[in-house]
C-alpha cells in the first residue's frame, strides 16, 4: 500500500497548477501561431518533467511503484494521442483560427484534468468498497475495445452531441470569434462566441475519454496518487504535442487498432485480477512489468506498420476511431 502524505499531494497538485498557469498565461496574454520549434521545446520539457517526477517517485517509493507510474503514464500518453485526433477534428470542424488554438487546447486540458480528478476519486472509492468494480471496469474496457476496433476507420461526429445541438438552439451565438473571447457584446446584445461552443465540444469529448482512460490506468495500479500523476503529466504535454504532430497524425493509420488491443488487454487484466480476488487465488494475475512490455510492443508495431502502410499507399489517412458508428447513431435517432 502506497502511503502518500498531504504535503506530497499538495506539492504535486501545486506543481500541476503552476504548469497549467504558465500555459494559461502564454495562451491568453500572447495568442499566436505556435511553430514547430516552440512546440518541440515545450513537448520535450513536459516529457522531461514527467520522467524526472518518475525517477524521484521511484527512488522515494521503490521500483514496483515506479514501474506502475511509468506504465500508467505510457498508457495515458498513448490514449492522449487519440485525443489529438479529435482535437484536430474539432478545430477543423469549427474553423478555429490558429492564433486561438493554443487557448482552446489549454482550457480543454484544464477541463480534462478536472473531470478526470472526479473520475479518479469515484473510481478509487468504488474499488476500495467493492472488488467486483474490477470486473465492471474490465468489461467496460473490452466493450470499448471491440467498438473502437469495429469503427476504427471512422471519426466521431463532434457536432452531433446533445450538448452541442442544445447549445446551438438555446444560446445567442455570434458569427465570428471576436478576438478569442468566450462572451462578447455584438450589436448591443451579449452573445457567446464560437469559441464557447468549441470548449463545450472539447469538454464533452473529455468526459468520453475519461470513461475509457481512468479504468485503463486503474488496470495498471489501484493507487489514486499514481493514477492522478500519470493522467496529469500525460495531459500537460498534450497542448504542445498537438502543435508538434498534428500534421503527422494522418500517418498513424493503425493507431485505433493498437489502442483497441491495449484496452482489451487491460480489460482482461482487470477481469483476471477480479477473479483472483473473488473467485480463486489460483487464477493468475498479469504483472505490471508484463503489461508495460505488451504496451511498448503494441505501440512500436503500430507505429512501424502505419509508416510502412503510408509509404506504400500515400492516399490512406488515419482516423481517431469512434465508439459508436454513424449508422448506429442514425438508427438510434430514427427510433
Amino acid at each position: 500500500m502506497l502511503e502518500i502524505g498531504w504535503l506530497t499531494w499538495a506539492v504535486t497538485v501545486g506543481l500541476i497548477l503552476a504548469l497549467l498557469a504558465v500555459d494559461l498565461v502564454v495562451a491568453t496574454v500572447r495568442p499566436h501561431r505556435v511553430g514547430f520549434g516552440e512546440a518541440a521545446a515545450w513537448s520535450t520539457f513536459y516529457v522531461l518533467v514527467a520522467v524526472a517526477f518518475g525517477v524521484w517517485f521511484t527512488l522515494q517509493h521503490g521500483g514496483d511503484f515506479g514501474v506502475e507510474y511509468f506504465t500508467g503514464y505510457l498508457v495515458e500518453k498513448s490514449l492522449s494521442v487519440d485525443n489529438l485526433f479529435v482535437f484536430v477534428l474539432i478545430m477543423t470542424t469549427f474553423t478555429v483560427p490558429e492564433r486561438h488554438q493554443h487557448k482552446v487546447l489549454t482550457f480543454g486540458i484544464v477541463l480534462a484534468l478536472a473531470m478526470r480528478a472526479v473520475f479518479i476519486a469515484l473510481g478509487a472509492s468504488l474499488i476500495s468498497l467493492f472488488s467486483f468494480v474490477f470486473a465492471l471496469f474490465g468489461l467496460l474496457l473490452i466493450y470499448t475495445a471491440i467498438q473502437l476496433f469495429r469503427h476504427r476507420d471512422e471519426d466521431p461526429d463532434v457536432e452531433d452531441s446533445v450538448v452541442i445541438r442544445t447549445a446551438h438552439k438555446v444560446l445567442p451565438l455570434s458569427e465570428d470569434y471576436v478576438d478569442g473571447k468566450l462572451l462578447a457584446r455584438v450589436d448591443g446584445r451579449r452573445k457567446v462566441t464560437p469559441l464557447f461552443i468549441v470548449l463545450l465540444a472539447i469538454g464533452t469529448i473529455d468526459v468520453l475519454f475519461a470513461v475509457d482512460s481512468i479504468p485503463a490506468v486503474f488496470g495498471i495500479t489501484q493507487e489514486p496518487y499514481i493514477v492522478f500523476a500519470a493522467n496529469a503529466f500525460a495531459l500537460l504535454g498534450l497542448r504542445a504535442l498537438y502543435f508538434l504532430v498534428k500534421r503527422l497524425l494522418d500517418r498513424l493509420v493503425y493507431l485505433s487498432t493498437g489502442l483497441s488491443i491495449i484496452l482489451a488487454f487491460i480489460g482482461v487484466k482487470l477481469l483476471l485480477q477480479w477473479a483472483h480476488l473473488d473467485v480463486s487465488k489460483s487464477v493468475p494475475e498479469i504483472p505490471t512489468p508484463v503489461s508495460l512490455g505488451v504496451i511498448v510492443v503494441v505501440l512500436t508495431v503500430v507505429t512501424v506498420a502505419s509508416l510502412v502502410k503510408v509509404r506504400r499507399d500515400p492516399t490512406v489517412k488515419a482516423h481517431s476511431g469512434a465508439i459508436q458508428g454513424h449508422r448506429e447513431r442514425a438508427r438510434d435517432s430514427a427510433r
